[in-house]
């Protein structure tokens, strides 16, 4: 590019600047293109040569600021500072009727009206700006805390980083769903289809993997999108929901044209049926309205259900239904040891997925069907992201089909399972050695709130835990011991499943990409081809895939052949895209073991490297490299190096992060500090009486009964012991404890609201703790303190009121914490 002067690049940037906004207004507000990609992009990178030059003259909002480039190996877990809930669902106007009535009924009149937009099929985001600037973007997670992805979230063109204007609050948060438009998502498998790529299934599948790429700079050109739809802070200034996407719209924010404040439940009705079709044409997949009370100060009147807002409601479109056949059904151990029957299906399309899963939630779920062997079953897909089974077709049932039988034992573990009277569920009662269960607290152990071991993230802990490495936190202080072993241990285990009766599977991508001399890349778009064909009938096209590919056809086509007699040897269930492990590694240990001994071994161990290592096979370098390319990655020297360093980086966390990593029931990591600091050491808090527990303004009976129910476990108090050896602090330092001004707000609850003449947020927090108080985000019948600043919220400010809590004012504070 020619050398220009500052003024006319200046000229330029603005022109650029204008001309690149209204290019990607056309793109992602009304879903079309004046130009083509080559030529946006052209524009876009003169503007960031333009603003290399100049960097001067680069602006906050500068349409370079949504290309990315930061690098993000691992995913910040953050806390959501209000929950994400979800929403109650309903697929008739009956209930919606009655969803009105009770509506009604709460708020004692009809003088109401109702707000409602389209349901959209994205990934829920929730974005927090403070002085104008988009400081962190966090994905839904479990409502409670989620992934911080703002470095992907930045590079989503229609989502500002900065805004201007005199009406903007000080701090706010604001939600809404990312989604990949259908035409980028087919136009992004065209592009790996003619590469040999492996198709991508669904665009919100596809939009959520993006978000957690590691790269940002990848997600840029992925194009996603965004619509807004909550406004949440202190002070927002306004009183309906419709109020607060009109503010959301002339901040800069982009909402979905097709929201509509409707003045009662018959106008709700006319919405609903006006986009059943119409919805269809929208650039994103939809599947029902989201139907929420307008008024705010109602919302509060309403309140919540234990999971839920009374005061909105979710209608789905009727769910499209198809028939398919039950070919088995396994079980999933969640990380709490509950069991999740899932029923595997011969491959059936279902709106515009082909579906091969279906969850059948538990054993009375299976009763209720009266599900047998082969049923001919009804799928249906509800917005769910596994489809579910609504019925049997009797009249194909074969007559010695026999119905099926709930699992007994943990398929993980092998522990027998247990049912509280009373509850649906199934579980594991192994808390402690079940993997699945094993995990979860190892991840909460390591968390960055906890004792920080970033270098052990969800997929090595499962490894180590699953390879009989790792059962407990204290496990981890004894890896350095073995480096040596840790080499080759498998990561990734996803290419793994378990049937039933807990015989290993692997996919059927990687035992056709091992018994084959075929390249990956051609077998994943085989995989895609065919995904709708059984696995007798995959298999048999195979042979043909071999022959085109015309390459060591008569070994390959042999080799198959093989394979498919020994599945047929085998003779255990079928799961669609997985093959069981025993019949591919009897392709290449030779003679040394059968295959019956294989199956057996199969359902005890979890992994293939677990299985050869049981074996203690002497295997060729040649039979070692085929059974490689069945394996997930591998530790290597790098990872296993990181990972020790981290863990021994540990040692120096401060007692009360130890206490908070330990897992004890119902401690949080500010309970963990509040204990921490008063008992000083772990013996103090396991020797401390109930009364003496209950002193502490935070404790209730509850936590006590957890605190005391842990310390009563021998094997809690050996982990205890063992950490203690490896050199964990389980005693309060000095220097870990904050620097006290005072103890005038000693034990007090203090929340501070508004703006402040001497004071920005995070200076008010800090303050309130130098002087011995605990700040707290909302109002509630346990604050004692309320400080009152500018412009404080009048319904913070009337709750505040009828609960009768104390306010003063920001001088009356500062005389309290400096006479």
């Amino acid at each position: 590019m020619n050398q220009i002067s500052k003024e006319e690049a200046q000229q330029r940037i603005a022109k650029l600047t204008q001309t690149i906004h209204y290019h990607n207004n056309l793109y992602y507000q009304e879903d079309r293109n004046e130009i083509s990609d080559y030529e946006f992009d052209q524009l876009l990178q003169e503007l960031i040569e333009l603003e290399e030059e100049y960097p001067e003259l680069k602006a906050k909002n500068s349409p370079s600021q949504h290309v990315g480039g930061t690098i993000t190996k691992n995913f910040e877990t953050v806390e959501h500072e209000t929950r994400m809930l979800s929403l109650g669902n309903t697929y008739s106007m009956e209930e919606l009727m009655a969803f009105d009535e009770r509506v009604a009924k709460g708020l004692g009149h009809r003088d109401y009206s109702y707000f409602c937009e389209l349901k959209f099929d994205g990934v829920a985001i929730s974005l927090v700006y403070e002085n104008g600037e988009l400081q962190r973007a966090v994905t839904r997670g479990d409502g409670y805390r989620g992934d911080n992805v703002t470095a992907n979230v930045r590079t989503i063109k229609n989502i500002p980083q900065y805004l201007e204007g005199k009406d903007i609050p000080e701090k706010f948060e604001i939600r809404g769903e990312i989604f990949m438009p259908i035409r980028e998502f087919e136009k992004l498998n065209i592009e790996r289809g003619e590469k040999g790529e492996a198709l991508l299934a669904n665009p919100r599948n596809t939009a959520s993997g993006t978000l957690k790429m590691q790269d940002s700079s990848v997600v840029a050109k992925r194009r996603l999108n965004c619509y807004f739809y909550q406004l949440l802070g202190d002070e927002i200034g306004v009183e309906t929901h419709n109020e607060a996407m009109l503010l959301l719209e002339k901040w800069g924010f982009n909402i979905s044209p097709t929201y509509q404040n409707c003045t009662d439940i018959q106008s709700v009705f006319g919405f609903i049926e006006k986009w059943r079709e119409e919805r269809l044409s929208l650039p994103l997949d939809t599947d029902g309205v989201v139907i929420k009370l307008n008024n705010y100060e109602q919302r509060e009147t309403l309140g919540f259900t234990a999971k839920i807002p009374r005061w909105a409601i979710a209608y789905k479109y009727q769910a499209e239904s198809a028939e398919s056949k039950l070919m088995s059904v396994t079980y999933q151990v969640g990380r709490t040891g509950a069991i999740t029957p899932v029923a595997n299906l011969s491959p059936v399309q279902l709106a515009g997925t082909t579906v091969k899963r279906a969850s059948l939630h538990n054993a009375n779920e299976i009763l209720r069907l009266d599900l047998h062997d082969g049923d001919t079953v009804f799928v249906e897909k509800g917005g769910e992201i596994i489809p579910k089974i609504t019925g049997v077709a009797l009249e194909n049932r074969l007559s010695e089909a026999k119905p099926i039988q709930y699992i007994s034992h943990c398929p993980e573990c092998g522990t027998a399972l247990e049912r509280n009277e009373g509850e649906a569920k199934h579980f594991c009662p192994n808390v402690e050695s079940c993997p699945p269960q094993a995990l979860g607290r190892i991840e909460h152990f390591v968390h960055k709130r906890a004792m920080n071991i970033d270098s052990m993230g969800t997929e090595r802990i499962r490894a180590l835990i699953n390879q009989g490495y790792v059962e407990s936190p204290a496990d981890l202080y004894d890896l350095e011991a073995k480096k040596d072993q840790l080499l080759g241990l498998e990561i990734n285990t996803d290419q793994y499943e378990k049937n039933g009766s807990g015989h290993l599977y692997v996919t059927l991508r990687k035992a056709l990409y091992a018994i084959t001399d075929s390249s990956l890349s051609a077998i994943d778009k085989f995989i895609t081809d065919t995904e709708t064909l059984e696995l007798q009938a995959r298999l048999t096209v195979f042979e043909e895939f071999i022959r085109s590919q015309k390459k060591k056809t008569a070994q390959n086509v042999a080799s198959l052949e093989k394979f498919i007699a020994l599945l047929h040897e085998a003779n255990l269930d079928t799961i669609e895209d997985f093959v069981p492990v025993a019949p591919c590694l009897a392709m290449f240990v030779g003679k040394q073991v059968t295959l019956e001994h294989l199956i057996s071994v199969s359902q005890r161990e979890n992994t293939i490297h677990d299985i050869i290592l049981a074996l203690d096979l002497d295997l060729a370098s040649e039979q070692m490299d085929k059974i490689q390319k069945l394996k997930g990655n591998t530790f290597q020297e790098g990872v296993v190096s990181n990972m020790l360093s981290g863990i021994k980086a540990s040692l120096s966390q401060p007692f009360e992060k130890v206490l908070f990593g330990l897992g004890i029931r119902n401690i949080g990591e500010n309970t963990a500090q509040l204990l921490a600091r008063h008992f000083k050491s772990i013996e103090a808090i396991q020797g401390a009486s109930t009364e003496e527990l209950l002193e502490i303004n935070g404790v209730g009976e509850t936590l006590v009964h957890s605190i005391h129910e842990f310390f009563a476990i021998d094997k809690n108090l050996n982990t205890i012991q063992r950490l203690r050896d490896s050199g964990l602090q389980f005693q309060l330092k000095e220097e870990d404890l904050p620097a006290q001004a005072s103890q005038k707000l000693e034990g007090l609850k203090v929340l501070a609201s508004g703006k402040f003449e001497h004071f920005n947020r995070d200076e008010i927090i800090d303050a309130i703790a130098a002087h011995g108080g605990t700040y707290v985000k909302s109002v509630s019948k346990t604050l004692d303190l309320i400080i009152e600043g500018a412009d404080m919220g009048p319904s913070k400010k009337e709750k505040a009121d009828k609960l009768g809590i104390k306010m003063i004012s920001e001088e009356a504070f500062l005389k309290m914490i400096n006479d």
